[in-house]
């Protein structure tokens, strides 16, 4: 098989990777394609295909699945464990199962530890094993984490992951691996990895699989586990139902003033998606910053309730599809409708918040990034609480004027938000990160926890 027919499609923000493979014959097979459909459907119409068959890995706890809405709109064959227990129609597979695609094969490889159920791929032309779809299992540099199903059956998963992924390196050294999660995935994939790679590659450079044993492996991958986002405690169970089927072109109703001052009495949620100098320059009173950038959908899913309405704001350049689409892929389906106007159309009171240099820090430092950034490099003295416990915090929030900063700016500006919903006015926010400080300032970061 050519290595051309297989197209990767990265979702840089959620940190995963999507595979449309041309079976030769006008149709493909898609392999964990999220709900946003949109570079898979530009893919496929490029290339004159047709979506035949949608095989999910594994019972998704970063995104919903877009198998259900591809086997509605384009009558594709949904390929998913038995295991699994889906509560819609799709093929069952078990270990070892294997389906034709006409001319080439897959076949089902049970690989637990990721998720219960969780199944890998392998493709084959004729005999020869040509890649595989590997999932949470073996990716890039590591394996995907295991504590997904709670801190009681963390340890168990992940001796089920060492069997899984010395299977998967027992494949022919030239087979390729085709993981869904890679780099800035928080289901455990190392920072700056390829996306894609092979078996002899893993078995030469994968920390895990040079583990002595299977304790050492479990005492190393859970070792290396951080937070991750709210939603991840609910998501698997929606796919395991199967997400609601999307008729038509998501949109944003346009809301006036009134009417966003009346859904704000009611428990509504106001997100400026605006870019941080926008919002620090002036934002309505209480609104959670989460600038529109590829990691958006991250932050709204760990910081805002699904069940809440939620109000947008954003500028006119900014594209609402680039804000529904990702909010659908985590299960936002009842977002409010937007300020019509933006923020020109606010007639309301604003709060503003101070922004400074990283030559200009005055304040305390409150580093909000996630642990392994903070013991990477910090400010001297830099209180840490990470951004997603924030609101969870209470006491440990430093009392009295601070600077909040991040790697950039952006969580630094959700965080102030966040604050300031608390009362807080006594904030500012680094425009920069770290190395930012460091070089203007001829001093040195520190590192550790």
């Amino acid at each position: 098989m050519q290595q051309e027919r297989l197209i990767p499609l990265v979702d840089e923000g959620l940190g995963n990777s999507a595979y449309l493979l041309d079976t030769g014959d006008g149709r493909a097979l898609a392999v964990d394609a999220p709900r946003d459909l949109r570079a898979l459907r530009a893919a496929a119409s490029k290339r004159g295909l047709t979506v035949a068959w949608a095989a999910d890995t594994h019972l998704h706890a970063d995104f919903l699945s877009g198998a259900v809405q591809l086997a509605a709109s384009d009558g594709a064959q949904i390929l998913a464990s038995a295991a699994g227990m889906r509560a819609f129609d799709h093929h069952g597979l078990v270990d070892g199962d294997e389906v034709d695609l006409g001319g080439l094969t897959l076949r089902a490889v049970a690989t637990p530890g990721h998720t219960a159920e969780h199944l890998s791929f392998l493709l084959l032309d004729g005999p020869a094993p040509v890649g595989v779809f590997t999932g949470g299992s073996l990716i890039v540099g590591s394996a995907a984490r295991t504590d997904l199903l709670g801190d009681d059956r963390t340890s168990g998963l992940a001796r089920a992951q060492y069997a899984s992924v010395h299977r998967l390196a027992a494949l022919p050294d030239a087979t390729h691996v085709w993981p869904t999660h890679g780099a800035g995935s928080f289901c455990s994939a190392p920072p700056g990895a390829a996306r894609t790679s092979t078996i002899g590659a893993e078995k030469t450079g994968n920390p895990l699989l040079a583990a002595a044993d299977v304790d050492a492996f479990v005492a190393q991958l859970v070792g290396s586990l951080g937070s991750y986002p709210a939603y991840f405690r609910w998501l698997g169970e929606v796919n395991r139902r199967g997400p609601a089927v999307i008729d038509t072109t998501p949109a944003l109703p346009q809301l006036s003033e009134g009417e966003v001052r009346r859904l704000l009495a009611d428990g509504a949620v106001i997100v400026d998606v605006r870019p941080v100098a926008d919002v620090a320059a002036g934002h309505i009173p209480g609104a959670i910053a989460i600038p529109l950038r590829a990691q958006f959908a991250t932050w709204l899913g760990w910081l805002v309730s699904p069940e809440l309405p939620v109000v947008i704001v954003r500028n006119p350049d900014q594209d609402p599809a680039d804000i529904l689409w990702p909010a659908l892929n985590i299960g936002f389906d009842r977002l409010a409708g937007e300020l019509a106007g933006g923020m020109a159309a606010w007639a309301g009171e604003v709060t503003t918040t101070r922004l400074v240099r990283p030559d200009q820090v005055d304040a305390p430092v409150l580093d909000i990034r996630q642990a392994a950034e903070y013991g990477s490099g910090h400010l001297p003295g830099a209180v840490h609480l990470e951004l997603g416990d924030l609101l969870a915090a209470g006491d440990a929030v430093p009392a009295g004027p601070a600077v909040v900063m991040c790697g950039h700016g952006e969580r630094a500006m959700t965080a102030a938000t966040l604050l300031e919903h608390t009362g807080r006015r006594d904030l500012a926010v680094l425009a920069g990160g770290p190395d930012d400080w460091a070089a203007a300032t001829g001093r040195h970061l520190q590192d550790g926890s």
